[in-house]
């Protein structure tokens, strides 16, 4: 078994580092958000109204298995902490959903329209971070 240093040079640049964990995250075998949840997010995000839209996702994540349910709380903790530094990082919550969306939900066959699909991924990583407060 090999060991990493985040103290080596290589690991110094945060991309190399956001890399990493976005590959950990599309390499698992389902990913976070598990495939047969991914419609009932779609469905949830394409609503009218925001406050079901919240409420919807909410009752989503809360049935999450758990340990998917608290690594996508940290996981959504620590880009919200990102988020407090965007003038810095310029990581705004429609950025970091355009990233991580993706990654954390997708469906289980790739659909006809990556791009419709695409930005309802991102919208639902948006809302997740929007309202964390309310949904975790």
């Amino acid at each position: 078994e090999e060991r990493l240093s985040l103290a080596d040079p290589e690991w110094s640049d945060v991309h190399v580092v956001t890399g990493a964990l976005k590959l950990f995250f599309r390499e698992l075998p389902e990913p976070l958000v598990p495939y047969e949840l991914f419609d009932p997010f779609i469905e949830a995000i394409s609503k009218c109204f925001p406050a079901e839209q919240v409420e919807r996702v909410a009752e989503l994540v809360q049935s999450l298995p758990p340990a998917n349910y608290a690594t996508l709380r940290y996981l959504l903790a620590h880009l919200c902490r990102v988020m407090e530094r965007v003038d810095v990082n310029r990581m705004t919550r429609q950025n970091i959903g355009i990233v991580f969306g993706p990654t954390l939900l997708r469906p289980e066959r790739e659909p006809g329209s990556l791009a419709a699909g695409m930005a309802q991924q991102n919208q639902a990583v948006e809302l997740l971070l929007a309202h964390f407060d309310r949904i975790f």
